[in-house]
């Protein structure tokens, strides 16, 4: 079995974005059971994200693996076109959290500090985050294409 360059690019950029789009879920799917919590048991289970920011690096090599793979399929229309939809599936999903999943983290102390406004500042924590898992699921969906596209040698 020959694995090519692209191939092992293909396979970071996958796998980093399967990884990435587990803690997206798990936020989507929490979100019924999460929204009508009471004040006091919301902050208590907000606490259970104490550390995961360090998911950034994971978002960086999914980045980087992505950029990687566009360049290497530029010549092959469908797929760098697929690449690039990932890309942008990706930077919408940063957009989401840096315009409106960290506010709320700023406003309430990473969950530590309970504002006045704390109910205004969980559902747009919440619903970013469902926004987030959607666009990482475009992404995935993107990813898959572009693989389905290539090029076999």
């Amino acid at each position: 079995m020959n694995i090519t360059f692209r191939d092992a690019v293909f396979f970071i950029a996958l796998m980093s974005t399967a990884m990435a789009l587990g803690p997206s879920f798990a936020h989507l799917f929490e979100l019924p059971n999460k929204i009508g919590l009471a004040r006091d048991a919301y902050f208590t289970v907000q606490q259970i994200y104490a550390g995961w920011n360090r998911l950034a690096y994971l978002l960086v090599i999914e980045l980087v693996s992505m950029l990687a793979l566009a360049v290497l399929m530029w010549h092959h229309t469908r797929a760098f076109y697929a690449a690039a939809v990932a890309i942008l599936a990706l930077a919408a999903a940063q957009a989401v959290f840096w315009l409106f999943t960290y506010p709320a983290n700023v406003a309430t102390n990473n969950w530590t500090t309970i504002p006045a406004d704390w109910d205004s500042w969980r559902r747009q924590w919440e619903f970013s985050h469902a926004v987030g898992a959607f666009c990482q699921l475009t992404a995935m969906g993107a990813l898959i294409v572009s693989l389905l596209a290539r090029p076999v040698e």
